[in-house]
């Protein structure tokens, strides 16, 4: 073998040998590589603790106590949407109620103007001038949201009605309204003033 094969042979030598080992980094990293996996496998183990029954004891009573507050909370946030939609019926009721007292105190002048009416008069402006003032009142009540109660002709109902008189009479049925002394009115449900009627 010549110098020079000797010289070719050891260059190829030291290739192989570090072909075949891994450097130091690459097996610096294969350590991290491994250390990493085994940290994931012990952290998807679930941890067991030990607790001593005083902690075991403290922890029951807390949540016991939390359990509790939880409670009063709910209890309060009821309490709280009670009293909430309470106050918002009295609210609308008192309103509603302002609102009756208010007409109720305006039917006396619808009562005078009814009978105005009625009144025969052979002054026509006059005539004219209360008809005006009776369409303009019944156009304030309806804006108002009350509603006349029907009566004449209507089967007598004490929840409407209020009978003065009672009259027989055969060609009309029974407890028919057969005339209406003073009209009845009404706001929604509520009834401001029963009608005054008489009934067959």
């Amino acid at each position: 073998m010549g110098k020079k094969d000797k010289q070719n042979a050891a260059e190829s030598t030291p290739e192989k040998n570090t072909a075949q080992q891994p450097t130091a980094d690459e097996a610096a990293k294969t350590a991290e590589t491994a250390k990493a996996d085994e940290t994931a496998e012990k952290s998807a183990e679930p941890e067991t603790f030990t607790v001593t029954r005083e902690q075991m004891e403290k922890m029951e009573g807390l949540a016991k106590s939390l359990a509790d507050e939880q409670d009063k909370y709910l209890r309060l946030a009821a309490e709280y949407d009670n009293y909430r939609k309470r106050t918002q019926k009295e609210k609308e009721a008192s309103w509603a109620n302002a609102k009756a007292e208010t007409i109720k105190e305006l039917l006396p002048v619808y009562d005078n103007l009814a009978r105005a009416l009625q009144q025969k008069t052979e002054d026509e402006a006059y005539a004219k001038g209360v008809e005006m003032i009776m369409t303009q009142m019944k156009n304030a009540l309806e804006k108002l949201g009350v509603e006349a109660i029907p009566a004449a002709g209507q089967t007598f109902d004490p929840n409407l009605h209020n009978a003065v008189m009672h009259v027989d009479d055969e060609d009309l049925g029974e407890n028919v309204v057969v005339e209406v002394f003073q009209d009845g009115f009404k706001l929604g449900d509520k009834i401001i003033r029963h009608a005054t009627v008489v009934v067959a």
